[in-house]
């Protein structure tokens, strides 16, 4: 008699696709160790484009993950992006999806 070994219950519905996403899942990622984040910094770190940045931002702003406040630094306008609490908890949602996935 050969005993199989049981195979993991796979979830794939847990897995968020608004973070899924490569670029916004690099912005959450970032965000999640350095908040808030500047625009022309997180354009830096994940090599998008402006207006490629800007397009993603606004559907993890719509999730409601991130904020964004503009303003000025001195005579210069100034983006900051936050993490927020609800984007906070989704972030860890998505890794614990992605662990059980794994079979972590």
């Amino acid at each position: 008699m050969t005993i199989e070994p049981e195979s993991p219950d796979i979830d794939i519905g847990a897995i968020d696709d608004v973070i899924h996403g490569r670029l916004r899942l690099g912005v959450m990622a970032y965000l999640s160790a350095v908040n808030p984040a500047s625009f022309p910094e997180l354009i830096d770190k994940t090599g998008a484009t402006n207006g490629n940045l800007s397009t993603h931002l606004t559907k993890l702003e719509s999730a409601g993950y991130v904020r964004q406040e503009k303003g000025y630094n001195g005579k210069r306008p100034q983006t900051l992006v936050h993490l927020t609490k609800e984007g906070r908890v989704a972030w860890i949602d998505y890794l614990d999806a992605m662990k059980s996935l794994l079979g972590g």
